[in-house]
């Protein structure tokens, strides 16, 4: 009796690792570069929308010092966390979001930081959310202003960043987590 539980509980664990075995080693990975891609001549990137269109104007400031701190802007689902030493002496930081794509301009342009600042947007207020992905999604840097955002994105850079994945779908995506080390205006990109 004890072998028959023993053999029950140890096949799904085999069963699974020859499942893994059996997967190819070249599969493409759906999320983006994981370093910074400057060199963005191939890319044809549309911008992510919103599900709904902002319908007032939001802008969020906070005061960030070397200690680190967190920005967020619950109505669009961003957050950015700035590590303690990021900063060598107190900045006000300034984010608005774009009104109908998934991009915000982030003040004072032309800030840099000593650290990885990390950038985390759930998509659960984007045009993305609830349906398979079918291409990458991409965290773009694009000039500060004047910049029409609709149709082909004219990117400046592309940012390390990673797509988190609903557990139980996992074509469904849930966030895009990036990292920036300059401030200006980035959009949530994918094609």
């Amino acid at each position: 009796m004890l072998r028959l539980r023993l053999f029950r509980s140890f096949a799904p664990l085999v069963g699974a690792f020859l499942i893994a075995s059996c997967a190819a080693p070249d599969l493409v990975d759906p999320t983006a570069p994981v370093t910074t891609v400057t060199d963005v001549a191939g890319f044809q990137l549309q911008g992510v929308t919103w599900n709904t269109p902002l319908e007032a104007p939001l802008m969020v400031s906070q005061t960030i010092d070397p200690s680190g701190g967190t920005i967020t802007i619950p109505q669009t689902g961003l957050t950015i966390e700035f590590p303690a030493g990021s900063v060598t002496s107190s900045v006000t930081i300034t984010v608005t979001p774009d009104d109908k794509y998934v991009a915000y301009k982030m003040e004072p342009a032309g800030t840099q930081f000593l650290k990885d600042v990390r950038v985390t947007q759930l998509l659960n207020t984007t045009s993305v959310f609830g349906v398979p992905l079918i291409s990458g999604l991409y965290a773009a840097y694009v000039a500060d202003d004047g910049v029409n955002l609709s149709g082909v994105l004219p990117v400046l850079e592309l940012e390390p960043s990673s797509t988190i994945f609903s557990l139980l779908s996992p074509l469904l995506p849930q966030a895009e987590v990036w990292t920036i080390r300059h401030f200006s205006r980035y959009i949530l990109a994918s094609g």
